[in-house]
């Protein structure tokens, strides 16, 4: 695979690494915390190494990056789970203000790069400040909705969305407003159905109506090539076309590691991994890849049943639908079921902000578990 020493002993430091964090991890919880609940974990894991044994065998530099900033994920969900342990400490919290400030450095100083001004570079390290609002979004919404009693929090709420959704536009980062679009809309299914409910309902189709008017040429520029790639097989169509090409000649085992086209075009470690894997490692694999993500959103739906309170159900279900939606989007952009609109494959792609992003989400599914918590002896207050 790969077809270099250099890429095996690389990916294969990293593998070992990935498996040896993982046991470390199920061993400090399962003895020290008592917890019996992994699936997600093993989930997010495998995501992760199929994620890092693509990327090294394309870029085998870059498999040991993308460890690291696996690592720092899981940091980030061990901390973010140990949180939301206590809803009370969640509402004091001021995610809100750190979400805005985030965006507006973000509209303030970061470069355009390929169409969209949403990478900042501090001290040489470059990330993503919208991947991280995604956390606080879903964290203010739950926090806020819990609270639901004044019409002062609901309107808080529709504000914030606003303005997170409206600075993305202005940096031009549509497939993330429209993530953050539909999640708006999970968290405002997740409301009770009374007048406030309308509310949120009417703020939607404003968001909605928002994105579509900036965004109209833009948009009309995805879909004059949506459904007609063939047409631009070598400009505006060539990924789609690839990926297709590629998910066609893998069949349903594959060709093998390092023996398929995709991995030749541009963006084939970030957006288009997906095609890489199902022509490498086969249409049955690639469907295992969606199942997987399928998985976290049923066990958000279950976990969420049970919960201790509308904050753990709403921020799960929120979770697991972005996560969800975003694969959607990814997978049917690149194979021209839907537009292209660039976003990454959750825990599969690279890209540390990503990553981290990923696993800080996954935190929500956990914490509304009932069993995350029974190392405290029980329900800790609400």
């Amino acid at each position: 695979a790969g077809g270099t020493g250099t890429f095996e002993v690389k990916v294969l430091l990293c593998t070992l690494a990935l498996i040896v964090l993982e046991w470390l991890y199920v061993s400090v919880f399962y003895f020290a915390m008592h917890r019996r609940n992994f699936e997600l974990e093993f989930i997010a894991f495998f995501l992760s190494g199929v994620g890092i044994t693509v990327i090294g065998s394309i870029k085998p530099d870059d498999a040991f990056k993308q460890l690291l900033m696996l690592i720092a994920g899981v940091i980030g969900f061990i901390v973010l789970v140990f949180l939301m342990g206590d809803v009370d400490l969640c509402m004091r919290l001021r995610l809100a203000v750190a979400a805005i400030l985030l965006l507006i450095v973000n509209i303030a100083i970061a470069k355009v790069t390929h169409g969209a001004r949403n990478w900042i570079t501090i001290f040489g390290v470059t990330f993503q400040p919208s991947e991280f609002v995604k956390v606080a979004f879903i964290f203010v919404g739950a926090a806020t909705l819990e609270k639901i009693q004044t019409s002062k929090n609901l309107y808080a709420f529709i504000a914030f969305s606003l303005v997170c959704v409206g600075a993305l536009i202005v940096i031009k980062d549509f497939g993330t407003a429209l993530i953050f679009f539909v999640t708006f809309l999970i968290i405002a299914f997740m409301n009770s159905g009374d007048i406030k409910t309308i509310f949120l309902a009417l703020a939607s189709a404003a968001m909605g109506g928002f994105i579509v008017i900036k965004y109209k040429s833009y948009v009309t520029a995805r879909f004059s090539v949506y459904r007609h790639v063939w047409e631009h097989y070598n400009d505006s169509g060539y990924q789609q076309t690839r990926v297709l090409v590629g998910l066609a000649s893998g069949g349903l085992l594959g060709l093998g590691i390092g023996a398929g086209t995709t991995r030749g075009v541009w963006a084939r470690t970030t957006d288009l991994i997906f095609g890489v894997i199902c022509e490498e490692w086969g249409f049955l694999f690639g469907l295992l890849l969606v199942l997987s993500f399928v998985a976290i959103a049923v066990s958000a739906l279950v976990n969420s049943i049970a919960a201790r309170s509308t904050f753990y159900s709403i921020a799960a279900v929120a979770a697991g639908g972005l996560l969800l939606f975003q694969t959607a989007l990814n997978i049917f952009g690149i194979t021209d079921v839907l537009p292209l609109t660039g976003v990454t494959l959750p825990f599969v792609s690279q890209g540390g902000s990503s990553m981290i992003s990923c696993w800080a989400v996954l935190a929500f599914i956990k914490a509304s578990d009932v069993r995350t918590y029974n190392y405290l002896g029980g329900v800790r207050k609400k």
